[in-house]
């Protein structure tokens, strides 16, 4: 652990590490302030929250494939300053909004449009600097502390959450959050990157032209392309199950906000203890790792879906932040060590564009749906969908055997020939970590 946890004498490492923490502790919040903010409107509702909701991921699918092109132009960390800056203009607009009482629909869904772009813009350089800040045999100890920072600060965040929203207000909570945004990008304007090369595709190159090459190397891998497509499915059902119809449940059933961020709590301790097992395990198979975490998903949507008490659902909500906390860090890597540094950004993009593509869709059409067949009905759909998924998703042999480690003689579609060893084994030898 020791040896892991070095890379923080790193200046510029310590700095994104911190600027990331101090993002999710506001991202956490946001969810809460934000939800009951709509509910609490004259003509708020469930169908409201996912309008709003959906108008953000709209956004930010909108603006994902450029903001991929940017972070391969301009350097990573700037294009992630100017982000946080955007982002936290918005919330604190919304803010404004909802404490004055001039909050409508319309008014919030621009808003969050804003904030939506600007997240596009932030993720696919805040998914590739990494690269760029530490030595290569690092990249998952230092992803996995990067979550660990993200995952802390969102234990505070919904447990702060909670009170803010309880003692002062949604509005104050939303202030809050956009005051994280602006002390992330300070600390952000700090990074010196010291690897690879700040700016790594050809800013004379067009846009298109640079869309069209980052196309040809997700599309060319099949491993990518299939779990990606898996994560869109995936997403919708969080997001639906989640972000919508959880917040209701908790509101109708649960017992409110105060019970509400004690699930997203129980769901932050949990994404914690998986990126601390992130930060020494090394899976001989990646991907195949990453896609069976998924499944970890399904006992907090049974959960909500047969109102269970809120400490079951909490102790769900944990189980399934560990295994989101270790497919994000597994998954990451196995992009960053399997695909070129110079096109790295924009196949981030596609990668989370393909991921959140139908996520808006899901959020505007989970509280529809459930009015006409229930939320326990939509709720166990999503959980037999997210392990259906798996299941077709781990028939691809890519996904299956996908290696740790690249070697000159794999392609871009052909991994390499797996080790002599348990499929599915952890590797722990010191000079692995």
């Amino acid at each position: 652990m020791h040896t892991d946890l070095s890379i923080l004498r790193e200046r510029s490492f310590l700095l994104l590490f911190s600027a990331r923490s101090v993002s999710l502790l506001g991202d956490a919040i946001a969810p809460v302030g934000l939800a009951f903010a709509v509910l609490g409107m004259p003509d708020g509702s469930g169908t409201t929250l996912g309008i709003v909701t959906a108008a953000r991921l709209a956004a930010q699918v909108a603006f994902l494939l450029y903001g991929g092109v940017l972070a391969d132009r301009l350097p990573r960390h700037r294009v992630m300053v100017w982000a946080d800056l955007v982002a936290g203009a918005a919330q604190g607009a919304i803010a404004v909004l909802v404490l004055t009482g001039t909050d409508s629909v319309a008014g919030l869904v621009a808003l969050s449009m804003v904030g939506g772009a600007a997240t596009a813009l932030f993720t696919p350089a805040s998914r590739s600097v990494t690269v760029q800040l530490v030595p290569a045999e690092r990249i998952q100890s230092a992803n996995a502390l990067v979550q660990l920072s993200m995952n802390a600060g969102s234990i505070g965040g919904a447990a702060l959450a909670g009170v803010l929203v309880a003692l002062f207000g949604a509005g104050w909570a939303l202030v809050v959050d956009a005051a994280t945004f602006l002390l992330s990008a300070a600390l952000l304007a700090g990074v010196r990157p010291t690897g690879a090369a700040d700016r790594t595709s050809p800013a004379e190159e067009g846009i298109f032209s640079q869309l069209k090459h980052g196309w040809r190397e997700f599309s060319s891998r099949t491993w990518l392309w299939t779990a990606v497509a898996q994560l869109a499915l995936v997403n919708v059902c969080i997001g639906g199950g989640f972000v919508v119809l959880g917040p209701v449940e908790a509101d109708e059933h649960l017992g409110g906000a105060s019970a509400w961020a004690a699930v997203l709590t129980a769901q932050a301790v949990g994404f914690v203890a998986g990126s601390l097992l992130a930060i020494r395990l090394r899976p001989r198979r990646p991907l195949q790792t990453a896609v069976l975490c998924t499944l970890g998903i399904v006992p907090s949507l049974i959960s909500l879906a047969c109102t269970a008490p809120v400490a079951v659902t909490a102790g769900a909500m944990a189980v399934t932040g560990l295994c989101m906390s270790l497919n994000d860090v597994t998954f990451l890597t196995a992009l960053q060590k399997h695909v070129p540094a110079e096109s790295m950004s924009r196949v981030m993009s596609y990668d989370a564009f393909g991921s959140f593509v139908f996520l808006p869709l899901g959020l505007a059409v989970a509280a529809p749906i459930a009015d006409r067949v229930g939320t326990g009905t939509v709720l166990l759909g999503a959980a037999c969908l997210v392990a259906a998924t798996a299941a077709v998703v781990l028939t691809v042999p890519g996904v299956r055997t996908l290696p740790y480690e690249p070697t000159a003689t794999a392609g871009p579609d052909r991994p390499e020939p797996a080790p002599a060893a348990v499929p599915g084994s952890i590797r722990t030898t010191e000079e692995e970590r």
